[in-house]
């Protein structure tokens, strides 16, 4: 069945992990106490959501903070802190202190696939007005336009393979129908069990073992029009 969808991951895949890792994450973990603070009122129902997931009502601002500053530590995948990461990187953008990293053959690549007909997509943990920022600016510019679709953990974990259907029904194509970019070998491995065609990424500095897996080096080297993507 021909590939008519592609769905990328983003960290290790468009993106370097070590940007993700040693840029973006420390601006958020310095810039988080004081944008909480400064936003506390507007930020009213995220922060129930940390009192939440912390099983503690009776937090005050300083605890929610620590909260997702440990959070952060911890590397959770938990919604209130994706959003307000998301939050915080939006205004260093915004303030021209930082560009999105992509690798050099991301966005010639997905310029060409969206002319070819393919409509493209996004999975990220990280939540999808963070997909849209790191897109938006960009070390190519705006690349917004070329994305009919984004989606992050309130689909589903990214290791479920039910997000992965629920993706392609919401994206309206059979599952054999989408082709999903990862790193990673288990959200292949989930991706895989829901009846999508995989790739794997094998960038710099990536750690995950993609053995039995295809998996390439280069956007540029996929062509999600040809048959040739097997089983591991």
């Amino acid at each position: 069945m021909p590939i008519r969808a592609v769905l990328t991951d983003i960290e290790g895949t468009t993106t370097s992990v070590s940007f993700v890792y040693d840029v973006l994450f420390p601006y958020a973990r310095d810039h988080i106490p004081a944008f909480v603070r400064a936003n506390a009122a507007a930020l009213g129902d995220l922060l129930a959501d940390v009192r939440r997931e912390e099983g503690d009502p009776s937090l005050d601002i300083d605890g929610c903070i620590a909260a997702l500053l440990r959070w952060m530590d911890e590397d959770r995948k938990v919604t209130p802190l994706k959003t307000l990461q998301g939050m915080v990187w939006k205004q260093g953008y915004e303030d021209g202190g930082s560009t999105g990293h992509l690798y050099p053959d991301v966005a010639p690549t997905l310029r060409r696939w969206k002319a070819q007909g393919l409509s493209l997509h996004v999975y990220s943990s990280g939540s999808v007005a963070a997909q849209k920022l790191l897109f938006g600016y960009s070390d190519a510019g705006d690349l917004t336009p070329l994305f009919s679709g984004w989606f992050d953990t309130r689909i589903g974990a990214k290791k479920d393979a039910a997000s992965y259907a629920r993706i392609a029904g919401a994206v309206d194509v059979s599952p054999q129908e989408m082709l999903f970019l990862s790193d990673n070998p288990e959200e292949l491995a989930a991706a895989r069990a829901a009846g999508l065609e995989v790739a794997g990424l094998e960038r710099p500095g990536n750690t995950y073992d993609l053995t039995g897996w295809p998996s390439f080096v280069s956007f540029e080297l996929i062509d999600p029009l040809a048959v040739g993507f097997t089983d591991p």
